[in-house]
């Protein structure tokens, strides 16, 4: 062990008893030797565990769990058969109302740490009433590099899945046979899918090699429309062998609207098409948020969560305070959601989006929702008010709303906001860490 002030720090390897404090960003659970934090994962507040050191930092250790020694009251039965190996729903063993709890305290504290925000407000959490089922996106990953867990089967072939990738491996995919986050119908795409994907003898993707043909799987099922997009994703064109997997679904589901083929020989794990072919019906779904109903293409964003974005938008409508004499500029607009949403409230709205596809979906979803003060730019916020003839002539904003991915706004795009100076800024973050920064 290494001495550091008082503190013995544990090798890498190393089994500890740890009582489990409270929860990071993040969902790991938080613990402490002397003054030395640990991050254990698959633990939550009021446990006490046995756990082995992961990695070693120069000021925090991780680890993970090997054993509940003392459960912890706030613990609940956990339906996911796949949560101690997946890490997409880090704890799902906790208490709903507690991990809501958990994620204000997180948020406070990131803001006063990284922000150096004192004395923030947070107002309280608005809560999911379905918290399971809710997903209207998932998006799996086909693999001859299985990850095989602690309680699967020695002998089991390593050389197919269809499913999630193991956290901290870009090369390894635990098969997922149920995703509890994702629809009913969804889960039975997933299972068709990769038995018939066997069945067919159908090439899944070495991430390594760069062989093969079968890469991710996208569904997308619409919260309120109920429609269903089935994005196949392969190295090449070669549909033909896609064709008994689109009869066989478009039988068993006539909520399938659209089946299409996205076509990559890139090398990097990314989903998005350089191809798209259309195997079935259209190439677009429609859902809906609150009055409105917006198309969806395969690789346009839209609010994962249909439900709880209807509430989201009504609060971003709230503290944008709108009137109709504002100009609105929505950054990171995606299909147009928010900018349609809050129109009718402004003089005008103007969008601008990365995806030149989502930029296309939001001027159809302007159109049929007969939106007339909408206007769509496609190009990167790191350079757009600068590059664009276009932008740089539109009025300047009163109001701004952004919405940017999970790395946050690019210095370049805070200087811009800077410079155009809305009255009034509506920042909505995935991550609050790179929006305190």
């Amino acid at each position: 062990m290494t001495i550091k002030g008082s503190t013995i720090i544990p090798k890498k390897g190393t089994d500890l008893e740890l009582a489990i404090e409270s929860l990071a960003f993040g969902g790991m659970g938080v613990s402490r030797i002397d003054d030395m934090i640990v991050f254990v994962k698959n633990a939550i507040p009021g446990q006490t565990v046995l756990a082995r050191i992961t990695k070693k930092r120069a000021s925090f250790l991780e680890a993970r769990t090997l054993e509940i020694i003392q459960e912890s009251s706030l613990a609940i039965d956990v339906p996911c058969q796949h949560f101690k190996d997946c890490g997409g729903c880090t704890f799902q063993n906790l208490d709903y109302a507690e991990q809501l709890a958990a994620k204000e305290i997180q948020v406070k504290d990131i803001f006063r740490r990284i922000g150096g925000f004192k004395g923030i407000t947070v107002e309280p959490i608005l809560g999911c009433e379905k918290i399971f089922n809710y997903r209207n996106k998932m998006e799996f990953t086909f693999s001859n590099r299985r990850w095989l867990t602690e309680n699967e089967s020695e002998g089991l072939s390593e050389d197919f899945a269809l499913g999630l990738h193991v956290p901290g491996r870009y090369d390894k995919i635990l098969n997922i046979n149920e995703c509890q986050i994702q629809s009913n119908d969804s889960n039975r795409i997933l299972d068709i899918v990769k038995t018939m994907t066997m069945e067919l003898g159908l090439i899944p993707y070495d991430i390594k090699a760069h062989t093969g043909f079968m890469r991710h799987l996208m569904i997308k099922h619409g919260g309120v429309s109920d429609e269903i997009m089935v994005n196949i994703v392969t190295s090449c064109d070669d549909h033909i062998k896609l064709q008994p997997i689109v009869d066989k679904l478009t039988q068993e589901f006539p909520n399938i609207v659209s089946i299409v083929n996205n076509i990559t020989k890139r090398r990097a794990g990314v989903s998005t098409g350089e191809e798209q072919l259309v195997l079935f019906g259209k190439d677009t779904i429609n859902d809906k948020l609150g009055d409105y109903e917006y198309m969806i293409s395969a690789d346009s964003f839209f609010q994962t969560n249909t439900h709880q974005a209807k509430r989201l938008y009504d609060i971003i409508k709230e503290e944008a305070s709108l009137t109709k004499e504002d100009i609105l500029y929505d950054l990171f607009c995606g299909t147009g959601s928010i900018s349609i949403y809050l129109a009718k409230y402004a003089k005008t709205v103007y969008g601008f989006e990365l995806v030149m596809s989502a930029v296309q979906d939001a001027i159809q979803n302007a159109h049929s929702n007969r939106i007339k003060n909408a206007w769509f730019f496609a190009g990167d916020l790191m350079n757009l008010f600068k590059t664009n003839i276009e932008t740089q002539q539109i009025e300047l904003p009163d109001v701004m709303v952004v919405d940017p991915p999970r790395a946050g706004l690019h210095p370049n795009t805070v200087n811009d906001i800077i410079e155009k100076a809305p009255k009034r800024l509506v920042y909505v973050s995935c991550n609050p860490s790179t929006q305190a920064r």
